[in-house]
Protein backbone atom coordinates (compact mmCIF):
# COMPACT_ATOMS: atom_id res chain seq x y z
CA UNK A 1 0.00 0.00 0.00
CA UNK A 2 1.49 3.28 -1.11
CA UNK A 3 1.69 5.95 1.58
CA UNK A 4 0.30 9.40 0.92
CA UNK A 5 2.65 12.31 0.53
CA UNK A 6 2.58 15.53 2.51
CA UNK A 7 1.13 17.38 -0.48
CA UNK A 8 -1.73 14.89 -0.80
CA UNK A 9 -2.56 15.12 2.89
CA UNK A 10 -2.51 18.90 2.67
CA UNK A 11 -4.76 18.80 -0.38
CA UNK A 12 -7.28 16.57 1.40
CA UNK A 13 -7.31 18.85 4.43
CA UNK A 14 -7.88 21.93 2.26
CA UNK A 15 -10.65 20.13 0.39
CA UNK A 16 -12.39 19.15 3.63
CA UNK A 17 -12.14 22.68 5.00
CA UNK A 18 -13.48 24.12 1.76
CA UNK A 19 -16.36 21.63 1.72
CA UNK A 20 -17.19 22.49 5.34
CA UNK A 21 -17.14 26.21 4.52
CA UNK A 22 -19.49 25.69 1.55
CA UNK A 23 -21.81 23.60 3.74
CA UNK A 24 -21.94 26.30 6.41
CA UNK A 25 -22.52 28.95 3.74
CA UNK A 26 -25.50 27.02 2.37
CA UNK A 27 -27.04 25.75 5.61
CA UNK A 28 -26.39 28.60 8.07
CA UNK A 29 -28.94 31.05 6.56
CA UNK A 30 -31.61 28.36 6.95
CA UNK A 31 -30.74 27.11 10.42
CA UNK A 32 -30.19 30.60 11.83
CA UNK A 33 -33.96 31.11 11.81
CA UNK A 34 -34.60 28.38 14.40
CA UNK A 35 -32.94 30.11 17.41
CA UNK A 36 -34.53 33.43 16.42
CA UNK A 37 -37.98 31.86 16.63
CA UNK A 38 -37.43 31.55 20.40
CA UNK A 39 -36.35 35.17 20.81
CA UNK A 40 -38.22 36.99 23.55
CA UNK A 41 -38.28 40.29 21.68
CA UNK A 42 -39.98 40.98 18.35
CA UNK A 43 -36.70 41.68 16.52
CA UNK A 44 -35.35 39.61 13.64
CA UNK A 45 -31.72 39.92 14.70
CA UNK A 46 -29.08 38.77 17.14
CA UNK A 47 -28.22 38.95 20.01
CA UNK A 48 -31.36 37.42 21.49
CA UNK A 49 -32.90 39.24 24.43
CA UNK A 50 -34.21 36.07 26.04
CA UNK A 51 -35.85 32.69 25.51
CA UNK A 52 -39.58 32.46 24.90
CA UNK A 53 -42.11 30.28 23.08
CA UNK A 54 -44.64 33.09 22.75
CA UNK A 55 -44.40 33.18 18.95
CA UNK A 56 -45.29 29.49 18.72
CA UNK A 57 -48.23 30.13 21.04
CA UNK A 58 -49.30 33.03 18.83
CA UNK A 59 -49.01 30.74 15.84
CA UNK A 60 -51.32 28.15 17.37
CA UNK A 61 -53.85 30.70 18.61
CA UNK A 62 -54.11 32.53 15.28
CA UNK A 63 -57.17 31.65 13.19
CA UNK A 64 -55.42 32.68 9.97
CA UNK A 65 -52.42 30.45 10.64
CA UNK A 66 -54.61 27.48 11.57
CA UNK A 67 -56.57 27.88 8.34
CA UNK A 68 -53.33 28.14 6.36
CA UNK A 69 -51.91 24.98 7.94
CA UNK A 70 -55.07 22.96 7.32
CA UNK A 71 -55.32 24.23 3.74
CA UNK A 72 -51.68 23.39 3.00
CA UNK A 73 -52.09 19.79 4.10
CA UNK A 74 -55.51 19.27 2.49
CA UNK A 75 -54.47 20.81 -0.83
CA UNK A 76 -51.07 19.12 -0.69
CA UNK A 77 -52.44 15.62 -0.02
CA UNK A 78 -55.21 15.92 -2.63
CA UNK A 79 -52.95 17.33 -5.34
CA UNK A 80 -50.27 14.73 -4.55
CA UNK A 81 -52.78 11.90 -4.98
CA UNK A 82 -53.81 13.24 -8.39
CA UNK A 83 -50.23 13.95 -9.47
CA UNK A 84 -49.08 10.49 -8.39
CA UNK A 85 -51.78 8.71 -10.37
CA UNK A 86 -51.33 10.84 -13.50
CA UNK A 87 -47.53 10.83 -13.32
CA UNK A 88 -47.29 7.07 -12.78
CA UNK A 89 -49.66 6.35 -15.69
CA UNK A 90 -47.72 8.73 -17.94
CA UNK A 91 -44.39 7.20 -16.95
CA UNK A 92 -45.70 3.69 -17.62
CA UNK A 93 -46.61 4.73 -21.15
CA UNK A 94 -43.51 6.77 -21.92
CA UNK A 95 -41.14 4.06 -20.68
CA UNK A 96 -42.40 1.61 -23.32
CA UNK A 97 -39.90 1.35 -26.21
CA UNK A 98 -42.73 1.35 -28.76
CA UNK A 99 -44.37 4.51 -27.40
CA UNK A 100 -44.74 7.03 -30.30
CA UNK A 101 -43.50 10.62 -30.13
CA UNK A 102 -41.76 9.98 -26.80
CA UNK A 103 -39.05 12.59 -27.48
CA UNK A 104 -41.76 15.21 -27.99
CA UNK A 105 -44.21 14.26 -25.24
CA UNK A 106 -41.65 13.92 -22.44
CA UNK A 107 -40.48 17.59 -22.59
CA UNK A 108 -44.14 18.62 -22.82
CA UNK A 109 -44.98 16.74 -19.62
CA UNK A 110 -42.12 18.26 -17.64
CA UNK A 111 -42.62 21.77 -19.05
CA UNK A 112 -44.11 23.11 -15.76
CA UNK A 113 -40.65 22.54 -14.23
CA UNK A 114 -38.89 24.47 -17.01
CA UNK A 115 -41.24 27.35 -17.75
CA UNK A 116 -41.05 30.26 -15.24
CA UNK A 117 -43.64 29.79 -12.52
CA UNK A 118 -45.17 33.22 -13.17
CA UNK A 119 -45.92 32.22 -16.76
CA UNK A 120 -47.46 28.95 -15.54
CA UNK A 121 -49.57 30.83 -12.99
CA UNK A 122 -50.88 33.32 -15.56
CA UNK A 123 -51.64 30.49 -18.00
CA UNK A 124 -53.53 28.53 -15.36
CA UNK A 125 -55.51 31.63 -14.42
CA UNK A 126 -56.51 32.26 -18.05
CA UNK A 127 -57.65 28.64 -18.41
CA UNK A 128 -59.35 28.26 -15.02
CA UNK A 129 -61.10 31.63 -14.90
CA UNK A 130 -63.69 30.92 -17.64
CA UNK A 131 -64.35 27.53 -16.04
CA UNK A 132 -65.09 29.07 -12.64
CA UNK A 133 -62.17 27.27 -10.96
CA UNK A 134 -60.46 30.37 -9.57
CA UNK A 135 -60.91 31.09 -5.85
CA UNK A 136 -61.87 27.45 -5.31
CA UNK A 137 -60.26 24.42 -3.70
CA UNK A 138 -60.77 22.39 -6.87
CA UNK A 139 -58.86 24.92 -8.95
CA UNK A 140 -55.95 25.14 -6.51
CA UNK A 141 -55.73 21.35 -6.18
CA UNK A 142 -55.72 20.88 -9.96
CA UNK A 143 -53.11 23.61 -10.40
CA UNK A 144 -50.82 22.08 -7.76
CA UNK A 145 -51.36 18.64 -9.29
CA UNK A 146 -50.15 20.03 -12.63
CA UNK A 147 -47.01 21.34 -10.91
CA UNK A 148 -46.32 18.07 -9.08
CA UNK A 149 -46.97 15.62 -11.92
CA UNK A 150 -43.59 16.23 -13.69
CA UNK A 151 -41.71 15.15 -10.56
CA UNK A 152 -43.64 11.88 -10.46
CA UNK A 153 -43.07 11.32 -14.18
CA UNK A 154 -39.30 11.78 -13.84
CA UNK A 155 -38.82 9.60 -10.75
CA UNK A 156 -41.07 6.77 -11.94
CA UNK A 157 -39.54 6.83 -15.43
CA UNK A 158 -36.07 6.58 -13.91
CA UNK A 159 -37.22 3.64 -11.78
CA UNK A 160 -38.72 1.88 -14.79
CA UNK A 161 -35.41 2.11 -16.64
CA UNK A 162 -34.04 -0.63 -14.38
CA UNK A 163 -37.29 -2.59 -14.26
CA UNK A 164 -37.10 -6.16 -15.56
CA UNK A 165 -39.95 -6.42 -18.07
CA UNK A 166 -39.52 -10.18 -18.29
CA UNK A 167 -41.50 -10.32 -15.04
CA UNK A 168 -44.48 -8.69 -16.77
CA UNK A 169 -44.19 -11.10 -19.69
CA UNK A 170 -44.03 -14.02 -17.27
CA UNK A 171 -47.17 -12.84 -15.48
CA UNK A 172 -48.98 -12.40 -18.81
CA UNK A 173 -47.94 -15.89 -19.91
CA UNK A 174 -49.52 -17.28 -16.74
CA UNK A 175 -52.84 -15.64 -17.64
CA UNK A 176 -52.72 -12.52 -15.43
CA UNK A 177 -54.63 -9.55 -16.93
CA UNK A 178 -52.76 -6.21 -17.30
CA UNK A 179 -54.37 -4.57 -14.27
CA UNK A 180 -53.57 -7.52 -12.00
CA UNK A 181 -50.01 -7.65 -13.37
CA UNK A 182 -49.54 -3.97 -12.58
CA UNK A 183 -50.97 -4.30 -9.08
CA UNK A 184 -49.17 -7.51 -8.08
CA UNK A 185 -45.90 -7.32 -10.06
CA UNK A 186 -45.06 -3.85 -11.39
CA UNK A 187 -46.31 -1.58 -8.62
CA UNK A 188 -44.54 -3.35 -5.70
CA UNK A 189 -41.22 -3.10 -7.56
CA UNK A 190 -41.55 0.56 -8.57
CA UNK A 191 -43.22 1.63 -5.32
CA UNK A 192 -40.08 3.41 -3.96
CA UNK A 193 -39.89 5.52 -7.14
CA UNK A 194 -43.61 6.30 -6.99
CA UNK A 195 -43.31 7.25 -3.31
CA UNK A 196 -40.30 9.48 -4.03
CA UNK A 197 -42.23 11.28 -6.76
CA UNK A 198 -45.17 11.69 -4.40
CA UNK A 199 -42.93 13.26 -1.77
CA UNK A 200 -41.56 15.73 -4.32
CA UNK A 201 -45.09 16.52 -5.53
CA UNK A 202 -46.25 17.17 -1.98
CA UNK A 203 -43.23 19.37 -1.26
CA UNK A 204 -43.94 21.34 -4.45
CA UNK A 205 -47.54 21.96 -3.42
CA UNK A 206 -46.62 22.72 0.18
CA UNK A 207 -44.01 25.32 -0.84
CA UNK A 208 -45.85 26.98 -3.74
CA UNK A 209 -46.83 30.65 -3.44
CA UNK A 210 -47.07 32.22 -6.93
CA UNK A 211 -49.87 30.05 -8.32
CA UNK A 212 -51.91 30.35 -5.12
CA UNK A 213 -51.78 34.14 -5.47
CA UNK A 214 -53.38 33.88 -8.93
CA UNK A 215 -55.74 30.93 -8.46
CA UNK A 216 -56.63 30.89 -4.77
CA UNK A 217 -59.02 33.11 -2.87
CA UNK A 218 -59.12 34.15 0.81
CA UNK A 219 -60.47 30.76 1.88
CA UNK A 220 -57.66 28.89 0.09
CA UNK A 221 -54.86 30.70 1.93
CA UNK A 222 -51.87 28.36 2.44
CA UNK A 223 -48.78 28.65 4.65
CA UNK A 224 -46.56 30.29 1.98
CA UNK A 225 -49.31 32.77 1.12
CA UNK A 226 -49.88 33.57 4.79
CA UNK A 227 -46.14 34.14 5.24
CA UNK A 228 -46.12 36.36 2.15
CA UNK A 229 -49.02 38.39 3.52
CA UNK A 230 -47.33 38.68 6.91
CA UNK A 231 -44.11 40.00 5.40
CA UNK A 232 -45.88 42.38 3.02
CA UNK A 233 -48.43 43.87 5.41
CA UNK A 234 -46.80 43.71 8.84
CA UNK A 235 -43.69 41.83 9.92
CA UNK A 236 -44.87 39.39 12.56
CA UNK A 237 -42.40 37.26 14.56
CA UNK A 238 -44.82 34.35 14.22
CA UNK A 239 -43.36 33.99 10.73
CA UNK A 240 -40.07 32.94 12.34
CA UNK A 241 -41.84 30.22 14.31
CA UNK A 242 -43.49 28.90 11.15
CA UNK A 243 -40.19 29.14 9.25
CA UNK A 244 -38.52 27.03 11.95
CA UNK A 245 -41.28 24.41 11.74
CA UNK A 246 -41.02 24.34 7.95
CA UNK A 247 -37.25 23.87 8.19
CA UNK A 248 -37.69 20.85 10.44
CA UNK A 249 -40.42 19.57 8.13
CA UNK A 250 -38.16 19.96 5.07
CA UNK A 251 -35.35 18.07 6.80
CA UNK A 252 -37.80 15.25 7.56
CA UNK A 253 -38.88 15.20 3.90
CA UNK A 254 -35.27 14.91 2.73
CA UNK A 255 -34.67 12.05 5.15
CA UNK A 256 -37.73 10.28 3.76
CA UNK A 257 -36.51 10.80 0.20
CA UNK A 258 -33.07 9.44 1.11
CA UNK A 259 -34.70 6.38 2.69
CA UNK A 260 -36.85 5.86 -0.40
CA UNK A 261 -33.79 6.12 -2.63
CA UNK A 262 -32.20 3.36 -0.57
CA UNK A 263 -35.32 1.24 -0.97
CA UNK A 264 -35.33 1.88 -4.72
CA UNK A 265 -31.67 0.88 -5.05
CA UNK A 266 -32.30 -2.28 -3.01
CA UNK A 267 -35.33 -3.18 -5.12
CA UNK A 268 -33.33 -2.60 -8.33
CA UNK A 269 -30.54 -4.88 -7.13
CA UNK A 270 -33.02 -7.60 -6.14
CA UNK A 271 -34.81 -7.20 -9.47
CA UNK A 272 -31.59 -7.69 -11.39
Amino acid sequence: MQSTTHTERLGRTVLRLFSAAVLVFLVAPVLIVIPLSFNESAYFSYPMSGFSTQWYAALVSSKDWRLAIVNSFVIGIASTAIATMLGTAAAMGISRPSFPFRSFIMPLLISPMIIPIVVVAVSLYLVFSPLGLTSSYAGVILAHAALGTPFVVITVTATLMSFNRNLVRAAASLGAPPLLTFRRVTLPLIAPGVATGAVFAFATSFDEVIVILFIGGPEQKTIPRQMWSGIRDQINPSILAMAALLTVFAIAMFLIIDWLHGRAASASNNNN
